[in-house]
């Protein structure tokens, strides 16, 4: 494409978003549908001592059953209110897979980068002297299996050495993002929040549309966070930190939504994102160290940084300004069609 051609495409997909229109009804009700039943889900937890027998396993069931709310919402949206009445598929970012090679390498990549750059928050963390790492023995861990020892029982004493365990969780962690999507749990929230709520607020232009994601996709949040999830923080403190995070986050995997037109490099590279916390943050602390999560979680302080450089460099080069063009590829609007009804180009 010449710098005449591309120039020419970039304004008439400016010109498309400008056109279009946020469609606000469906915006709210999503809004509403998602949150209302994130709290109806999880309200058996507040309901329960967390001191209860059971009350860990509750939590866990809980907590992913609240990661398909917000796909619920988006079925109200998209079949209920008909937003958008067609293209859907596409909209979403679901089907077709074009431009097929930047989505198939997109995709690959993610299943390594999000571990990287959760890895170099931790090593940030830990270099700032907020998090103390075992890497030769893996202590923490071992403290870890050891605790849990009673619960295995005979089985414990065969079990391979912690820094065996612990080698063999951290080179799984690929592995274990694609079953974190296959579980359909992840996909349950980007089907949301970069499949339909991104787009429909792309009219708004690629920043406030990233950066309102992001904020409702942490205050989504709320209910787990306020019982301790992730910050060890019940108040609304932690909800304002997991906020920050997603935001950060959510620019990134809003990113990769708009510049391949897919959802799927963001689906697994959420995935990965959450195995690769969980994982290292086990994994790699030294023993008899507590740190403060709001400083050394992903989704904290040092995530903050190291997604908020990436971020900045994104923004360098000139990634935000591009976006696939898919015009030839859009259906033009019927007669008497509004051009918000038809699935903006750049953010299907």
């Amino acid at each position: 494409m010449t710098a005449h051609e591309h120039a020419a495409a970039t304004a008439d997909r400016s010109e498309r978003h400008e056109h279009a229109t946020v469609p606000w009804t469906p915006v709210t009700v999503f809004i509403i549908v998602s949150f209302g039943l994130a709290w109806l889900v999880t309200l058996p937890l507040y309901l329960q001592d967390s001191q209860e027998s059971g009350y860990a396993s509750l939590f866990s069931i809980l907590t992913v059953a609240m990661m398909f709310t917000p796909a619920l919402g988006t079925l109200v949206v998209v079949f209920l209110l008909r937003t958008p009445r067609v293209g859907r598929m596409r909209f979403l970012g679901i089907w077709p897979l074009r431009p097929a090679k930047r989505v198939v390498s997109f995709t690959a990549a993610m299943l390594l980068l999000p571990a990287l750059l959760v890895a170099a928050g931790l090593a940030m963390a830990a270099g700032f002297g907020w998090l103390h790492l075992d890497l030769q023995n893996f202590s923490g861990y071992q403290q870890l299996i050891e605790g849990q020892g009673g619960e295995l029982g005979s089985a414990a004493s065969a079990m391979p050495p912690a820094e065996v365990l612990a080698l063999i969780q951290i080179v799984s962690i690929p592995l274990i993002g694609l079953i974190n999507v296959l579980t359909l749990a992840i996909l349950g929230e980007e089907i949301a929040w970069r499949g339909w709520l991104l787009p429909a607020l792309r009219p708004l232009g690629i920043w406030p549309a990233l950066l309102l994601s992001g904020m409702l996709w942490g205050l989504w949040h709320a209910p787990i966070i306020l019982l301790g999830y992730n910050f060890d923080r019940t108040d609304v403190w932690g909800v304002l930190l997991m906020t920050v995070g997603c935001v950060i986050w959510g620019i990134l995997f809003g990113w990769l939504r708009l510049r391949t037109g897919s959802l799927w490099p963001a689906v697994v590279a959420h995935g990965v994102f959450n195995a690769a916390g969980s994982t290292l943050l086990v994994t790699l602390p030294a023993a008899d160290h507590s740190p403060n999560m709001a400083l050394v979680n992903p989704l904290g302080v040092s995530g903050w940084i190291v997604a908020g450089l990436v971020v900045l460099v994104l923004l360098v080069v000139g990634q935000f300004a591009r976006e696939p063009d898919l015009a030839a590829k859009r259906a033009k609007p019927a007669q008497g069609q509004s051009p918000a009804q038809v699935t903006p180009s750049g953010g299907e």
